[in-house]
């Protein structure tokens, strides 16, 4: 653990000392050689489920894919980022790259944290460095008001689990998540346990987000420049999941009767935001919807507390981090030569750009959940350990299976297929960067069909 958050930390130095000429080179390098540190994660379990560092910090199964997919983040951003801030000065430069530097370090103490309040802060601590990334760097002039719902949302959920978790704490005389397990659950009044289960969800039913509370996502993705996108739709939406699979344990006894409605909005938050989806004429802003609808699945396969289910969450966490990512990042390189967002006027691209097609075509069957890929295994299992809790909730996941394939299928071929519009005159061509940034989104995820109990969980 201290070798990868050391190592972290001294990016910031490199960046700051390091000379203007190598500075996306050197933060590049350093970044990737941490990266490939955090594999070590992965092969680190023993009898108990938890590898202890400190007293504080610990991995176990749940932790390490997400730990390493934070890790595998930064290199990635600081290659997609490089274009569109080589124009600004180089003071710019240095603080947008420290400002993801620190946001790596925040969410590996998030993940790794065993405190229940170590993890509620740092939790928090996320917010401003991607709320400075999103209102500095964003491209539009909407960017305030997309900081401000990004930041009011957040705030507005998480008061109530700050005020559950200081309950707790005064009950049980301790908030670690090592001892929590084999505490007795909180008792109260009926009323008053409802509102403490509800309190202690909430903040992560925000950050995922659930259908009902999901305004802030497409504004703050659409807004944002790649790098927020990135990390918003890969690790931050996750941070919601996993703080919810860590609470669940805790709020067992509760949940069986309160959990009825969070999974009727999930399960129909597939749905819906799959129909937005076919209709919608920006394309970030789609990929963004398809966010919310695949993390309604991950909601629901947590909040019924099966094997099966906490696992496919698990999987489509991983899987839809890399996947969505892929595709903003392709959305962005259609951004970057045609200046616009809007589908019906950057449309058959596969003429001048054969191998992005390619990658447009990979990247919208993983979202599409194609066999074999990781996607489709999480889907899987999230389906079937609903169908095996109740089996009229086939029809809302079917559904939901259905109109996501249509609106992976409609995006891809509206963006590649046809002819080309007759304005798009002397767009650039495609670099090596932007290659090799496909490459190791898909390629990861090309890998985990060969050894998937890495992103099991606690299944194996």
């Amino acid at each position: 653990m201290l070798k990868v958050l050391f190592a972290s930390v001294m990016l910031l130095p490199s960046i700051w000392l390091t000379s203007p000429k190598w500075l996306w080179t050197f933060t590049l390098a350093q970044s990737l050689l941490i990266a490939f540190l955090s594999f070590t994660w992965l092969n680190l379990f023993c009898e108990t489920g938890w590898m202890m560092t400190s007293m504080y910090l610990a991995v176990d199964p749940l932790s390490s894919p997400l730990l390493v997919l934070t890790c595998w983040l930064l290199p990635l951003m600081v290659i997609a980022s490089q274009n569109h801030l080589k124009t600004e000065p180089i003071s710019r430069q240095r603080t947008f790259l420290s400002l993801l530097t620190v946001l790596q370090i925040l969410l590996i103490l998030a993940f790794s944290a065993t405190e229940l309040v170590l993890f509620y802060i740092m939790f928090e601590a996320t917010l401003i460095p991607t709320l400075l990334v999103i209102t500095r760097w964003g491209n539009q002039a909407e960017r305030l008001n997309a900081g401000t719902y990004f930041l009011f949302y957040t705030l507005a959920g998480s008061l109530p689990l700050l005020v559950a978790l200081l309950l707790l704490q005064n009950d049980t005389g301790t908030l670690s998540m090592l001892i929590l397990l084999y505490s007795k659950p909180l008792v109260s009044t009926p009323l008053g346990g409802t509102l403490w289960w509800a309190a202690c969800l909430l903040a992560f039913l925000v950050k995922m987000p659930l259908y009902g509370i999901h305004l802030w996502l497409p504004k703050a993705h659409v807004e944002a420049p790649i790098a927020g996108s990135m990390i918003l739709a890969a690790v931050l939406l996750k941070l919601g999941g996993y703080g919810m699979i860590r609470m669940m344990v805790i709020l067992e006894p509760l949940s069986k009767n309160l959990i009825y409605p969070f999974i009727i909005f999930a399960l129909w938050g597939v749905v819906m935001t799959g129909s937005i989806c076919l209709r919608q004429t920006d394309l970030k802003s789609l990929i963004a919807y398809s966010s919310v609808g695949h993390m309604g699945l991950v909601a629901a396969g947590i909040l019924i507390q099966t094997p099966w289910g906490l696992a496919g969450a698990i999987i489509l966490m991983i899987a839809h981090g890399l996947t969505s990512s892929a595709l903003f990042c392709l959305a962005n390189t259609n951004y970057e030569r045609t200046h616009t967002r809007t589908m019906l006027l950057a449309r058959g691209l596969q003429s001048i750009f054969p191998l992005l097609a390619v990658w447009w075509f990979l990247a919208s069957l993983a979202n599409l959940a194609l066999p074999p890929l990781p996607n489709l295994m999480g889907e899987l299992m999230i389906m079937t350990s609903m169908f095996n809790w109740s089996p009229f909730s086939l029809i809302l996941t079917g559904a939901g299976a259905l109109i996501t394939a249509a609106y992976s299928l409609h995006m891809f071929l509206t963006t590649q297929r046809g002819n080309l519009p007759l304005h798009l005159v002397g767009l650039d061509p495609t670099h090596t960067r932007e290659h090799i940034l496909m490459a190791l989104h898909i390629l990861p995820l090309l890998m985990l069909m060969l050894k998937p109990e890495l992103i099991w969980g606690w299944l194996y």
